[in-house]
């Protein structure tokens, strides 16, 4: 079985923070990272983003697509009183349009999923760098951010850090 570093240190430090003593107590806060990707605006104002920028392609597809439906249910009405050339011909371009089309796709997934990750990694810093700025201002110890099964209301910091960002301008991420 093979155990990560991560593990070991998040399991050092519960262990060291539950057996230090009392008069040495430890602010604790925990946040929900997945809530803050959901609700903040700097969140949507991505998503809104994102679509402004692939929403055109993707219209376009969605149109060639029909378009080759089209040709090809046209091709399937005229198939009985078409030449053997035409059918050859009908069939060759019916074939490369469907090619091409699904280039097109494949093309359109990876510009959107490669741009998708560059903007979710700056997000994902501009999120820890909040809750890092949150944490020393009220002066937390710690702030586990993965692996909590359950938090009381109390050490959880997601509701305070979601309005630190809703007060904040909802401008996309800036660039690293």
């Amino acid at each position: 079985m093979q155990v990560s570093f991560r593990k070991i240190l998040f399991g050092s430090l519960i262990a060291a923070t539950f057996s230090m003593p009392a008069a040495a107590e430890i602010k604790v806060g925990v946040v929900d990272i997945a809530k803050l990707f959901e609700e903040s605006p700097q969140a949507k104002v991505v998503q809104e983003n994102l679509k402004a920028e692939f929403g055109p392609r993707l219209q376009q597809l969605i149109a060639q697509e029909q378009a080759l439906k089209t040709r090809n249910e046209k091709y399937q009405k005229d198939l009985a009183t078409m030449a053997a050339d035409q059918r050859t011909k009908a069939e060759k371009d019916l074939r490369d349009s469907a090619r091409e089309l699904e280039r097109k796709k494949a093309e359109l997934q990876d510009d959107s999923n490669a741009k998708r990750q560059e903007e979710m990694n700056k997000l994902q810093r501009l999120l820890f760098g909040e809750v890092r700025e949150y944490a020393k201002a009220q002066s937390f110890d710690i702030v586990i951010a993965e692996g909590v099964l359950y938090a009381t209301p109390t050490v959880d910091i997601t509701a305070a850090v979601l309005a630190k960002l809703q007060a904040a301008p909802a401008k996309p991420p800036a660039k690293p």
